[in-house]
């Protein structure tokens, strides 16, 4: 690194940083004392062309060449964001599909709800049945996946619903994944309950049975293409102990736990049966 001049004017600086990235010269803008500002040339193979366009630069600051290659980089930097943002909506509708998406919402409502002054009202409507007379509210058995406490807690768990369980919806169609999400919210929340009571909620039961359902699924039949990297169901699996190893976060270690389980049986029973079916045909 070289260092070209020191500037007291941001926007001058930036103009002539600007100029020379059109010319493909990297130059950096580092802060000095009093309010001004180092130029770092990061190649130094370019010093001797560096100095001398930054002479000319300084002699003559307003040439229209040098506004020019400030409009061309405003540009293609705007180009650059659209196109991250247009790749950002493309990868999300590949993984969307209808029912992904209707539980991603629903979360989501809930969750502004919550937000906005009614989240005991909320969570009173929707927790898993804690009482007798409400072990006929049918909801509450399933309804509890969508309540979510923190914005941390939401956004983690419809990450990977969007990832893994879009991935079965695509394969497999919305079929599986309303079974799955059914069974799995049924289930982790009859553990959770046992365990710990009724205060509780959240998708992160579904989201386990979703990892033990692709996990075993790719293990035991490749063919059905559904795929989970082993590094990711490493860190899943380690976030599953460490839930219960620490005793400080409040965390439905038994709802996790019970969801995979499972996810894992609900795959060897699908493989089971699509084998025999497969034999007999």
């Amino acid at each position: 690194m070289n260092k070209l001049a020191v500037l007291d004017n941001p926007r001058l600086a930036q103009a002539f940083i600007d100029y020379m990235a059109s010319r493909h010269i990297d130059i950096k803008m580092m802060p000095e004392s009093e309010g001004c500002f180092a130029l770092w040339l990061m190649d130094s193979q370019h010093v001797v062309e560096a100095e001398a366009e930054l002479k000319h630069f300084l002699a003559e600051p307003h040439n229209s060449k040098y506004q020019a290659a400030s409009w061309h980089v405003v540009d293609s930097r705007t180009a650059k964001f659209s196109d991250f943002f247009l790749n950002l909506i493309l990868m999300f509708k590949e993984r969307a599909r209808p029912f992904t998406l209707m539980v991603m919402f629903s979360c989501i409502a809930v969750f502004t709800l919550q937000l906005f002054g009614w989240s005991q009202s909320v969570f009173n409507l929707f927790h898993f049945p804690a009482y007798a007379e409400q072990k006929f509210e049918v909801w509450r058995f399933f309804s509890h996946a969508l309540l979510h406490f923190s914005a941390v807690h939401i956004v983690f768990n419809l990450l990977w619903w969007w990832q893994l369980g879009g991935e079965v919806e695509q394969k497999l169609g919305a079929g599986k994944l309303v079974q799955i999400f059914l069974l799995s919210a049924l289930f982790s929340g009859l553990g959770q309950f046992w365990v710990e009571g009724a205060n509780f909620g959240g998708l992160s039961g579904v989201v386990y049975a979703l990892v033990g359902y692709i996990w075993f699924s790719g293990w035991l039949a490749p063919e059905r293409g559904l795929v989970m990297a082993k590094p990711l169901i490493g860190f899943m699996l380690i976030w599953l102990v460490i839930g219960f190893a620490q005793p400080f976060m409040a965390i439905a270690n038994t709802a996790h736990l019970v969801g995979l389980l499972s996810g894992c049986l609900l795959a060897v029973i699908d493989v089971k049966w699509l084998k025999k079916s497969e034999t007999s045909q």
